[in-house]
């Protein structure tokens, strides 16, 4: 008599896809490490984040699987947020103050230059308008693809162009400012700061509540504001002064890192070969913009190139503030810039959008 067939087994297949799962988070991390060693061997710039963004970039396109951790990119971004909140004093929030006329007006420029770039890629990629004007605008890419999908766009286009733009701009703008910026001369590192990792503890515990308190409001990028705020309050007054050792950060840009690489998807390219060509192409105009800016902002300004290109820089804050870290830079100034930056666009986005297709109906009717 023939034996019966053993019943397959359900929780040992479970079992056994949690197994692969870990292998390939453990390896996707290990192979992130290599390469960030590896970058900082080469002198890259930002090399912690590069390396693993270029790598693991190019091994996820090629169809290698590999997985990032649940929320260890908000806890890169929580890291972050203490460390730069811990540099604010009050000498910086006056002198924010006093910059605040220059702030709004980089944010209308920036507005203004993603305006334009919307026009250019609409032809460019042949997308619908509304796709083109949340694709380009300078605000979050969840943000703008749930916003763009409310209004008819297309939600892949809009990834797929912030990811293309965000890239860009994060391995293009190291570079530039390392051939062609001047090293700042701010200190990294607060003397005064204390080492107790007991205070580090505590500071992270209220940086990652501030994240979370912020979690259910429309405030884009909740991890590293909400994280920062908290650390900037406690860093002014006095009452917590604490140093973020070096390994965090670097742990802090591997996952990022990380995160980054992963939002290039083999399908997208595959599928919208015109709109991630046009994004790419949208992403080094805008690069460009930014350079011209930054000229006049320090012209105007009197503040550092280096300080004023990383402040006008069409990426996402985390990206560019460690860059200004890297380059001794002030990370807390190019932090206020982003932050203007990010209110005025999240409230204003809409109205924009209303003189965007105003324009566009002007060109039909005047038969642009």
């Amino acid at each position: 008599m023939a034996a019966r067939p053993e019943p397959p087994n359900p929780a040992g297949k479970r079992g056994a896809l949690r197994w692969m799962a870990g292998l390939r988070l453990v390896g996707t991390y290990a192979v992130a490490a290599a390469a960030g060693y590896a970058a900082s061997r080469l002198h890259v710039p930002l090399p912690w984040m590069l390396g693993p963004l270029f790598v693991c970039g190019l091994l996820n396109v090629s169809g290698v699987p590999l997985q990032a951790g649940p929320h260890l990119r908000e806890i890169g971004q929580v890291i972050v947020g203490l460390a730069i909140g811990m540099r604010f004093t009050p000498h910086l929030l006056l002198v924010s103050l006093e910059l605040l006329p220059a702030m709004l007006v980089a944010t209308l420029y920036i507005i203004i230059a993603t305006f334009i770039g919307a026009l250019i890629m609409r032809p460019l990629a042949r997308i619908d308008p509304t796709t083109a004007f949340f694709a380009t605008a300078a605000g979050g890419m969840a943000d703008m693809a749930v916003v763009a999908a409310a209004r008819g766009g297309d939600t892949n286009a809009v990834s797929i162009v912030h990811a293309l733009r965000v890239t860009t701009v994060v391995s293009i703008v190291p570079f530039m400012v390392f051939a062609f910026g001047e090293t700042g001369n701010v200190n990294t590192v607060d003397p005064t700061a204390s080492h107790d990792l007991l205070l580090l503890g505590l500071g992270l515990v209220i940086a990652y509540l501030g994240a979370q308190a912020l979690r259910p409001t429309v405030i884009p990028n909740p991890w590293l504001l909400g994280s920062l705020l908290p650390s900037a309050v406690l860093g002014a007054t006095g009452l917590l002064n604490v140093a973020v050792p070096g390994l965090l950060i670097i742990a802090a840009q591997v996952m990022i890192g990380v995160w980054l690489s992963l939002r290039f998807r083999r399908d997208l390219f595959v599928r919208l070969p015109r709109v991630a060509a046009s994004g790419l192409l949208i992403g080094v105009l805008l690069i460009l913009a930014a350079a011209l800016g930054a000229e006049a902002l320090s012209l105007a300004t009197g503040l550092p190139l280096t300080t004023s290109f990383l402040a006008l820089a069409p990426a996402a804050i985390t990206e560019m503030v460690l860059t200004a870290k890297a380059m001794h830079a002030d990370a807390e100034l190019v932090t206020a810039f982003h932050i203007v930056r990010i209110a005025v666009i999240s409230s204003t986005i809409l109205i924009v959008f209303r003189v965007y297709r105003f324009v566009l109906r002007s060109q039909y009717d005047s038969g642009v």
